[in-house]
C-alpha cells in the first residue's frame, strides 16, 4: 500500500490544501519515528509500517470539512475530519480489496487526546456518540504525534506547553489522556 497514492486518489490536483494535507502528515510522521528512536522504547511491539502510512493517512478527510482558513471548502464541520477520513478509507478498501480498517482506526481515533461518549455529551459534539480513544500503540502514537503539529501554523513543532493548554480548553479528563500518551512513549 502507497500512503501518497491514496492521498492523490482523494487529492488529484496538485494544489494548497493537498500540499499543505502532506505537508502535516509527513512532519506527523517523522515526529512518530523520532518518538520510536527514543532506545527506551526499544521493546514496544509496534507495528512501523501501520505507524508510517497511518500519520500520513490520518486526516484524509479534511477536504470534506468547512475550514477555509486551511483551504479545506467542504461542508461538514472539521471536528468530523477523523470519522470522515475513515469512512474513505473504509470504501478506498473496499473498492480496492484492502484491509484499511487499521488506518481508518487511526482517522477516528486521533482527534484530541481521543474523544468519550462523555466528551461527546458534554460538549453536545455533531457526531455518533461513542468513544473514540485511540487503542493500539500506533493508534496512540498517531494521536500524540499530530497534537505537535498545526495545520493553520505548520511551519514549526509546537512545545509541550502549549500543546497541554490546548488540551486542557477541553477538560481535565482530555489533558490527563494526553498525559497518559506522553507517558506511554517516554515524553516528558
Amino acid at each position: 500500500m502507497n500512503a501518497l497514492e491514496i492521498i492523490r486518489h482523494f487529492y488529484p490536483e496538485d494544489n494548497e490544501l493537498r500540499r499543505l494535507l502532506i505537508l502535516h502528515s509527513t512532519q506527523v510522521r517523522d515526529k512518530c519515528l523520532s518518538i520510536l528512536a527514543n532506545p527506551a522504547l526499544s521493546d514496544l511491539d509496534i507495528d512501523m509500517q501501520l505507524v508510517v502510512n497511518g500519520a500520513l493517512l490520518h486526516d484524509i478527510g479534511i477536504g470534506r470539512c468547512d475550514a477555509p482558513s486551511i483551504c479545506c471548502v467542504g461542508n461538514e464541520p472539521y471536528l468530523l475530519h477523523g470519522t470522515i477520513g475513515a469512512s474513505m478509507l473504509r470504501q478506498y478498501g473496499q473498492d480496492n480489496g484492502i484491509d484499511m480498517e487499521p488506518y481508518a482506526r487511526i482517522c477516528e481515533r486521533h482527534t484530541g487526546a481521543g474523544l468519550t461518549v462523555e466528551d461527546i455529551r458534554r460538549q453536545q459534539l455533531p457526531m455518533e456518540i461513542k468513544d473514540y480513544l485511540p487503542e493500539t500503540l500506533e493508534e496512540k502514537l498517531v494521536c500524540l504525534a499530530d497534537k505537535f503539529y498545526s495545520k493553520s501554523s505548520p511551519e514549526k513543532e509546537k512545545k509541550m506547553e502549549r500543546v497541554e493548554a490546548s488540551m486542557l480548553k477541553f477538560g481535565e479528563d482530555t489533558l490527563a489522556r494526553f498525559r497518559a500518551l506522553c507517558a506511554t512513549f517516554a515524553i516528558n
